[in-house]
């Protein structure tokens, strides 16, 4: 492969011009017609004699490959495959296309793949961007020739995992800004407000009601011991985090969140949805059973569910049927699982799943669009009883001194 200058005009008449890898002139000529420019002039490209920079300053400096760079490759695959376009003719026009330098790095590294004799699968798997349920799918699409078909399920699948993120996201934004607002007013009363209350109260010299004496026991703690709960939360934030990142971590992690009130049920409804979707689209698309629920459980996110659907396909292996596999998981509730028997019985189990898949993406909109209203709740009784706190432990001791003034001038 080797650079290419070239100038051309677009479908406007406008003049383009850039650079280009290629074999020779003429590949560059026909990735230009494909992306609809009309080569004026190619030429090799001059060497550069730029000092290069860095690897790590290289990798900071690059843009990030993130998932709507592979949902927009998805749809654009789709499109161009079903229009007729060889791939490598897709590849080179994407590549010409995106704006994300990464990800045109990608493509152009699939096209090298592809020139050297590899599938696009293997390919995509040298990548490490792409999922192993995409990468699956993708080994499917080649071996049954409906690959731009696979793409287009591909993009449906992806769009639904981004949407069902901003949704949960969207729901938790209000809740976790009035936690931080309400630790960040504990911080400032305790360390500002109470010590300038307590210099106050100690010229007075009287005894101080129980709840006063606590308020400012606190304070005077968190004032002499910030540095050390900061390194302490610090210390503990950090632990929390490599050790989610270790096998044992996160197994216990995500088994945890699915049991946590008011988000534990979404997060799991959520995940079973994409297991649903995932395995529906497997099977539908060709894929055995089999081998549908090992991809399957690498992309659910959820590491106490993905043993669980691998035991399912440990039962499967032995011959169980789904349904009692789906049982033995204890992940499901009973009307999926009569679903799952009637998809068992008539040999439908694709559209079963999709139409599980469909019920969980109802109930999972539907309590993401109520989760603001259940939480609410508990937040305002632990603000108002912060409130409580914190007026009485103030007011309380300026009621009883001005009670003892009122009482000394009568």
């Amino acid at each position: 492969m080797a650079l290419f200058a070239y100038k051309g005009r677009n479908p406007r008449g406008e003049l383009v011009e850039g650079t280009l890898d290629a074999a020779s002139a003429a590949a560059v000529a026909d990735q230009l017609i494909t992306i609809s420019v009309t080569p004026i002039e190619i030429r090799p490209a001059p060497p550069t004699a730029a000092k290069p920079r860095p690897e790590w300053l290289k990798r900071l400096s690059e843009p990030r490959i993130g998932p709507l760079d592979v949902l927009l490759f998805s749809r654009q695959m789709h499109t161009l495959l079903k229009a007729g376009v060889p791939i490598l003719r897709a590849l080179a026009g994407l590549q010409e296309s995106t704006s994300n330098r990464s990800f045109a790095q990608v493509l152009r590294n699939l096209r090298q793949s592809l020139d050297s004799g590899r599938e696009l699968s293997v390919a995509m798997r040298r990548e490490g961007i792409f999922s192993p349920f995409y990468v699956a799918m993708v080994r499917v699409g080649e071996m049954t020739g409906r690959l731009d078909e696979i793409f287009l399920r591909l993009f449906h699948h992806l769009d639904f995992e981004r949407r069902t993120r901003e949704q949960i996201k969207a729901a938790l934004r209000y809740p976790a800004f009035v936690l931080i607002a309400m630790g960040l007013a504990i911080v400032i009363i305790n360390l500002l407000v109470i010590p300038a209350f307590a210099k106050v109260y100690a010229g007075f010299g009287a005894q101080l009601p129980y709840v006063t004496r606590l308020l400012i026991g606190f304070s005077n703690f968190m004032v002499a011991t910030w540095p050390l709960q900061l390194a302490l939360l610090l210390f503990a934030t950090t632990g929390v985090r490599l050790w989610i990142q270790t096998p044992r971590g996160r197994y216990q992690w995500d088994r945890m969140k699915l049991g946590l009130p008011v988000v534990g049920s979404i997060v799991r409804k959520a995940t079973l949805a994409r297991f649903a979707r995932s395995l529906a689209l497997a099977v539908r698309s060709g894929v055995p059973i089999v081998q549908g629920l090992s991809v399957v459980a690498k992309v659910v996110d959820n590491d106490y569910i993905a043993a669980r659907i691998e035991q399912m396909r440990d039962g499967v292996e032995r011959g169980e049927t789904i349904l009692r596999t789906a049982v033995a998981s204890g992940v499901f509730t009973p009307v999926v699982l009569q679903m799952i028997a009637v998809g068992e019985e008539t040999g439908a189990v694709d559209e079963l799943m999709q139409e599980i898949a469909d019920m969980y993406d109802r109930e999972v909109e539907y309590e993401v669009k109520n989760l603001s209203a259940q939480i609410e709740p508990i937040l305002i009784v632990g603000m108002g009883v912060l409130v409580l706190i914190l007026a009485l432990g103030v007011f309380l001791p300026i009621w009883d001194l001005g009670r003892a003034a009122l009482g000394k001038s009568m």
